[in-house]
């Protein structure tokens, strides 16, 4: 019987509840080992799970030599240093998103990757939903034709996480760019196939995580006044391919989210051949001369595991089956880039170049 990778977890409070069911759904790894600089939560968890190896320190976990894979659920901050130890100590790495806050951190990440010769991926789960999986596969049929504009949106009403590991910058890197804009970014770029980023105009705004009296409906908990982040952020960006992109993200936002709840994310796709909406994964094409319009709903095939467990699931399986990373860091190098120049533009006022 093949040994199975061994898995230590870093940061056990969040995310990685998560996480945890894929690494016991898949028959490839196993965890052995947590960690959390939180005494609490590490035994409570690892008394939830059986674990036995528990450690506060996350460096003594990396370096312990019976671990094969390490995933880093901690706040953003961490993850670019944690995954680099990791790398250099000839582990594994699957880290959640964004994979880091910058692009500088990124491409360190790449570095260590490249000198370990181990995977290093990016936990975007949306990729792994069957209704992400069954859009992909039409697009990459070539059913929309060429792809030359996209609007994505992923918009909360008061909705905002209070956790200090969110709405503190030295913390987090930002708000809901960092948090939640990383996750239908990343998407629409998979879907459009990837194009290279070339300028961005952005806009941030805080006006409403200031007003007093603001509360997060989860938990109807009062926003803490001394945070340093966005709620809302809008940008323009522009692609090599002539392409473009309308992205809007917020924690706060007066809009109506269809069906009730406190979160609507869209992507709306636009090529030469048809137009594409998802999550309904709606097909749309047009006749001109003869003003027929089709829709079309696509079928859903069956999924054994929840987004995010399946996206460890199929870690592990690249790492014992010789194949490249799933998400790998090259792809979440332009996400970085995109919010990075948001960001910088929204300081500056003017659209900035992205190298």
């Amino acid at each position: 019987m093949v040994k199975k990778l061994n898995v230590g977890v870093i940061g056990i409070g969040g995310i990685a509840g998560t996480h945890i069911p894929g690494w016991q759904k898949s028959p490839h790894a196993e965890i052995i080992a947590f960690c959390d600089i939180l005494p609490e939560v590490l035994h409570r968890v690892s008394d939830q799970h059986d674990i036995a190896l528990r450690y506060e320190d996350a460096r003594e976990m990396i370096a312990n030599p019976e671990i094969d894979v390490v995933d880093i659920c901690t706040p953003n901050a961490f993850h670019a240093p944690y995954a680099i130890a990791a790398l250099k100590a000839g582990k594994h790495v699957l880290c959640e998103k964004p994979l880091a806050p910058t692009p500088a951190e990124v491409l360190e990440m790449i570095a260590a990757r490249d000198q370990s010769g181990k995977l290093l991926m990016t936990a975007q789960h949306f990729r792994f939903g069957n209704s992400a999986q069954a859009l992909k596969a039409e697009l990459d049929r070539g059913t929309l034709g060429d792809i030359y504009h996209a609007r994505s949106w992923m918009l909360r009403r008061a909705a905002v996480p209070t956790r200090p590991g969110f709405i503190y910058k030295k913390n987090s890197g930002g708000g809901p760019c960092i948090d939640i804009g990383v996750h239908i970014l990343d998407l629409t770029l998979w879907m459009m196939g990837h194009p290279k980023p070339v300028s961005v105009t952005g806009v941030t705004q805080d006006k409403l995580i200031h007003q007093a009296g603001s509360f997060s409906q989860w938990g109807r908990v009062p926003i803490p006044t001394d945070l340093d982040v966005e709620e809302f952020a809008a940008a323009f960006v522009r692609f090599d391919n002539g392409a473009t992109l309308i992205l809007e993200v917020s924690w706060m936002l007066h809009h109506n989210v269809p069906g009730g709840g406190s979160e609507d994310m869209q992507m709306w796709l636009y090529g030469t051949e048809g137009g594409a909406q998802w999550p309904k994964n709606e097909l749309l094409a047009s006749s001109n001369p003869t003003m027929q319009f089709l829709n079309t709903q696509l079928q859903l095939a069956p999924s054994n595991a929840e987004a995010h467990a399946q996206e460890c699931i199929a870690f592990a399986e690249a790492i014992v089956e010789g194949r490249p990373s799933p998400v790998p860091p090259e792809e979440s190098l332009p996400v970085a880039r995109i919010l990075d120049g948001l960001y910088r533009s929204a300081a500056s006022g003017t659209e900035v170049a992205l190298s």
